[in-house]
């Protein structure tokens, strides 16, 4: 298996370095490629203003002054390693969770939605703390679900995002599939005034929870639970087109 990791820490993020190793046992090709700098919320982005720069590391790691989604474009493209082309890309491992609708700002989630093409689906991985102290917990059950793909019978383009608590392996009470929950709309942006008295604005934190019900993403996480979320590439409402039909219809 060619195996491709990303994230959106950064290169020099230690979840991507532990992740990388502990993968890296089981592949028969390895290749890591993430961003040169923190690029958390970047999500689905392409940098088309301007052409991308990459710089190999004393590590073998690649890095890359863009986006996730730049990364894993240019990782599966067959230019590094002598032509490596993947089997799955595996997105992580993320400081802080990506849960409910924090999926539509992750650069974690989108670097794995980046390799939904390749033969096996791909997987985000995120730990429930912006201070991890168990990133082995995560490469452990990470690891065990990468050796079992070719037996899942999935839809293609779908994406597994994983989150798991920050507790040491034997404190995990299971693996749950959950669904997304959701949040409430996020905080107010933060005004802040430079010394030059100038008005600046920083994007507050994400919504309070708003859907923590059982079988939720959320829920499995307050359980001690890894939850493991299919997402859907293919966004479209089935449910709501006729009726949108019939009205267009009307106009």
């Amino acid at each position: 298996m060619k195996i491709l990791v990303s994230n959106d820490d950064g290169v020099y993020a230690p979840g991507l370095a532990i992740l990388a190793e502990a993968l890296r046992q089981d592949a028969d090709e390895l290749c890591v490629v993430a961003p040169d700098r923190n690029r958390s919320g970047a999500s689905n982005a392409l940098t088309l203003d301007r052409p991308l720069e990459t710089y190999r590391h004393t590590s073998g790691y690649f890095s890359v002054n863009g986006t996730p989604t730049d990364c894993v474009h240019l990782g599966r493209s067959g230019l590094f390693l002598d032509g490596f082309v993947p089997d799955i890309v595996v997105s992580g491992i993320n400081v802080g969770a990506n849960l409910g609708d924090d999926v539509l700002y992750s650069g974690t989630v989108a670097a794995a939605m980046e390799g939904r093409t390749c033969r096996l689906p791909p997987i985000a991985v995120s730990m429930n703390s912006f201070h991890p102290r168990h990133f082995d917990t995560a490469a452990e059950i990470v690891r065990s679900i990468v050796a079992k793909l070719d037996s899942l019978v999935i839809a293609p383009r779908t994406v597994l995002n994983v989150n798991i608590p920050d507790l040491p392996m034997e404190q995990i009470r299971g693996i749950h599939v959950t669904r997304l929950g959701h949040r409430l709309a996020a905080n107010l942006p933060v005004p802040a005034e430079d010394p030059r008295g100038k008005v600046r604005y920083w994007i507050a934190g994400a919504g309070d929870v708003a859907d923590r019900d059982p079988g939720t993403d959320f829920f499995a996480l307050e359980q001690h639970c890894v939850s493991v979320t299919p997402l859907q590439i293919d966004m479209t409402h089935y449910s709501g087109m006729d009726n949108l039909a019939s009205w267009l219809e009307e106009l």
